[in-house]
């Protein structure tokens, strides 16, 4: 991301506001929110590193001794 050219606004001889294009703007705020998104995931992981786990062939077999919920239709009213 190059740096936005940038209109000041100032007021009492200080700088009070910027004003941007709006495509930089539109480029900013989506990689604050990509920014966003990565701080949520990195805390995640923080957050689950010592949780246990369960391993694909694990869960296969799990779900495979489930019965089939998607087998039984629900009865609709007409």
């Amino acid at each position: 991301m190059g740096i936005p050219k940038a209109q000041i606004i100032t007021k009492d001889g200080k700088k009070e506001f910027a004003i941007i294009p709006y495509a930089d703007f539109l480029r900013m705020r989506e990689e604050l929110e990509d920014y966003e998104d990565l701080r949520c995931l990195r805390e995640a992981k923080r957050s689950e590193k010592k949780a246990t786990t369960v391993g694909l062939s694990a869960l296969k077999r799990s779900l495979a001794r489930r019965p089939d919920h998607r087998s039984r239709r629900t009865k609709t009213r007409r």
